[in-house]
């Protein structure tokens, strides 16, 4: 990207910001997110789609085409093409602009935009899109007291919201506002996030940690087939696969599970506004652990997860899960106070042979014992432990702690395991630390290379891993450059030989100096 490109990107990031702090007045910045980010949505599906329709009319012959300008009526003859094309349909009247533009004379906006919002929805019912589009207003609540003590103070807010949202230069043509508008939703998530502590960051993952898990799921690979997301949050983790491979390049789509409802709808419209069309992704709501939703569609060529940590779950307290199959192999359940390996056991169930999977763990994962241990004991001798990233601290949004990446596959060429010890890679920037570039280079260069680099990388034999009780903590295997400088001991005595002779030589001229000085009083 070109400086000026990056210039006008950062302006633009301080407008959005600035817009959604002034918009948002007494209304607690994490709430309020849910209605910048929906209004921002409803802005580019109405472009998105008038830009569409436009294109296609124009190529047709009618070059002066504009959906925006169009009747209802005469929209209507084309409303089963485009839901069949674009997976949604809004007539004219109800698009951003023209609802924007009636605002400030609609005494009744706020049920206007509650029409429009169902009515969005209601058009995909009975059709493929419709679990893609089903839902995702919900948390745009217009009628909420959030947004004023009255219906004329919250319309007052809706105007405002209206114009905010419409103003943003975020272009106007299909292809190019695409960028555009998913890079302004991702900078919006990750300011709600880091300002909103614990909360924000169990669905927001740093876009720099996000591009290392996926460049090292497709490591030498130019496309994958199927990407997947356990636990994902709003999507970054998923949508890093399109930029890191390029459009098009994950074949059959994206396909996570969120359990969190108001996530989950985040990361639909996500997937929306990263311009990934509802037949290439499918997103669902629900526990992973105990209601997987994504069963027929396993297994996965490219996985990779920032799962809660240490999060309760069922575990053994459900008879059940012991005999699943996504368990059942290590012969023992994941702690029910810690469910970090029973995700891990998850994604290794579903991946596919020839699959990589990354997963962003806790800590405590790699050396704990009871359970933990003798799940790791089972994925160690069947050699499904590819690498162990150790990360540097304070990278995400809501802990400070210092996490790790396990790497897993199915097809290893050797049986042996790969630490990288990633801990001082970083930049401080702001009030977290931060994965340059250069740092992400330099463990991906490691974890492709596979071979030992003094201080950073050693590949360990299982065999050893196994005489360390299955402890794979990076620093085990590991050393620390030594930063201490050498002393010379010979040189150090005389020096304070040295000291030690002056010091008695300052000593006897002050004592003369008192002697001169009792002396003259005498």
């Amino acid at each position: 990207m070109t400086d000026a490109k990056e210039t006008e990107r950062a302006e633009l990031h301080k407008t959005i910001w600035r817009i959604a702090n002034d918009l948002r007045g007494s209304v607690d910045g994490w709430d309020f997110k849910t209605y910048v980010l929906g209004m921002l949505f409803y802005r580019f599906i109405s472009e998105n789609l008038s830009g569409y329709l436009n294109e296609h009319e124009r190529k047709a012959g009618h070059k002066n085409f504009d959906y925006t300008a169009l009747s209802d009526k005469d929209a209507k003859r084309g409303r089963e093409t485009t839901i069949d094309d674009k997976g949604f349909y809004i007539l004219p009247s109800q698009l951003f602009a023209n609802v924007r533009k009636r605002a400030r004379t609609d005494a009744n906006l706020n049920e206007t935009l509650a029409k429009v919002f169902k009515a969005i929805e209601s058009s995909a019912q009975g059709t493929e899109s419709e679990d893609d589009l089903k839902g995702l207003f919900d948390d745009l609540d217009v009628n909420s007291a959030k947004l004023g003590p009255t219906v004329a103070k919250r319309n007052e807010k809706l105007v405002k919201l209206l114009d905010a949202i419409g103003d943003l230069p975020l272009g106007s043509v299909p292809g190019a506002s695409i960028d555009l508008f998913g890079d302004a939703y991702e900078y919006l998530m990750q300011m709600y996030a880091s300002t909103a502590g614990k909360s924000g960051g169990e669905f927001y993952t740093p876009q720099e940690v996000s591009e290392l898990l996926a460049r090292i799921t497709v490591a030498g690979k130019t496309s994958v087939n199927k990407v997947y997301d356990p636990a994902c949050g709003s999507g970054s983790l998923l949508l890093k696969f399109s930029k890191v491979l390029g459009p098009g390049k994950v074949r059959q789509g994206f396909f996570g599970q969120e359990v969190n409802l108001t996530t989950y709808n985040l990361c639909r419209i996500n997937m929306f506004l990263h311009d990934v069309g509802y037949e290439k992704f499918n997103i669902a709501h629900g526990d992973t652990l105990t209601d997987p939703a994504h069963m027929d569609d396993e297994p996965f060529e490219a996985i990779v997860s920032n799962p809660p940590y240490s999060i309760r779950w069922e575990g053994d307290s459900n008879p059940v899960l012991i005999n699943d199959p996504r368990f059942a192999p290590a012969g023992v359940l994941a702690p029910k106070s810690k469910a970090d390996l029973a995700f891990t056991m998850h994604i290794l169930s579903w991946l596919a042979t020839d699959g990589t999977a990354a997963i962003v763990e806790f800590p405590g994962v790699l050396y704990r014992g009871g359970a933990e241990a003798k799940i790791r004991q089972y994925l160690i001798d069947n050699n499904y432990i590819d690498a162990v990233i150790q990360l540097p601290p304070d990278l995400f949004f809501g802990t400070t702690i210092a996490t790790c990446i396990i790497i897993l596959k199915k097809s290893k060429r050797d049986n042996k395991t790969l630490f990288i010890d990633a801990s001082a890679e970083f930049v401080r920037s702001g009030n977290k630390n931060k994965l340059t570039k250069q740092n992400q280079a330099k463990i991906l260069a490691a974890f492709i290379s596979r071979k030992d680099t003094a201080h950073f990388a050693k590949l360990i034999d299982n065999k050893a891993l196994e005489e360390n009780g299955y402890n794979i903590s990076v620093s085990s295997y590991i050393e620390h450059k030594d930063t201490r400088v050498a002393i010379d001991i010979k040189a150090l005595n005389a020096d304070i030989a040295r000291i030690v002779k002056r010091q008695t030589e300052l000593r006897k001229q002050i004592d003369a100096i008192a002697a001169d000085l009792d002396g003259d009083r005498a």
